[in-house]
C-alpha cells in the first residue's frame, strides 16, 4: 500500500511539473507576438446578400412568338355574318397541340392507299393526308402534292365570329 501511494505521488509530481511555465529561450518569439498584437486590426467585409433563387415558369408558350410577323387579315361583311365555326364534338387530333409555325413540309409518299405528305414538327416527322387536322386554331388540311400543303385555319374575329384563314406550307428542303 505504502508503494502505490509514493507511486501515485510520484506519477502526480511529474504531471503537475508539466503545468508550470518554465521562459528560457523563448524571448524573441514573446517580442514578436506583442508586436503583432499591437498592430491595427484588418476589417474584413462581410459577405454579400444573396437572394435565393426565385424559379419562373413561362406561360406564354402557347402564344404567338413575339419574333414572327403577326398575320393581318382583312375582315369583309360577308366574313363575319357567316355561319363558320369550330366543331367542339369534335375529338383533338394530335398535331393540333402545336403552333402551326412549329411545321415544316418535308417531302410526301403515295401508295395505292392514298397520298400522304410528311412534316416535321417539334417531335419527329408525321405523316398526315387531306382532312387530317393540325396546329392550333382547328386548321384543317385541305390539300397535298409534292410542292406544298395547303391548310384552312378557322380563327377568331370577335367574342362571337370565326372566320377561316388559309395557310400554306411550302416545301423545306433544307431541313431534311
Amino acid at each position: 500500500m505504502k508503494l502505490l501511494r509514493y507511486a501515485l505521488l510520484m506519477f502526480f509530481g511529474f504531471a503537475l511539473s508539466g503545468c508550470f511555465e518554465i521562459h528560457q529561450g523563448y524571448q524573441d518569439i514573446d517580442a514578436y507576438m506583442a508586436d503583432v498584437k499591437t498592430r491595427p486590426m484588418g476589417n474584413i467585409e462581410p459577405l454579400p446578400q444573396f437572394r435565393p433563387y426565385e424559379a419562373f415558369t413561362y406561360q406564354a408558350s402557347a402564344m404567338r412568338s413575339p419574333f414572327k410577323q403577326p398575320v393581318k387579315v382583312a375582315l369583309s361583311s360577308d366574313q363575319l355574318n357567316s355561319n363558320i365555326k369550330p366543331d367542339a364534338s369534335r375529338v383533338k387530333q394530335y398535331l393540333e397541340k402545336f403552333e402551326m409555325d412549329s411545321f415544316r413540309l418535308v417531302g410526301s409518299i403515295s401508295n395505292d392507299e392514298g397520298f400522304w405528305g410528311l412534316v416535321r414538327g417539334s417531335d419527329g416527322v408525321h405523316r398526315v393526308k387531306v382532312g387530317d387536322y393540325i396546329g392550333r386554331n382547328h386548321g384543317r388540311i385541305t390539300y397535298i402534292d409534292e410542292q406544298e400543303l395547303r391548310v384552312t385555319e378557322i380563327v377568331p374575329a370577335g367574342p362571337k365570329y370565326w372566320i377561316e384563314r388559309p395557310r400554306i406550307l411550302p416545301l423545306d428542303i433544307g431541313s431534311q
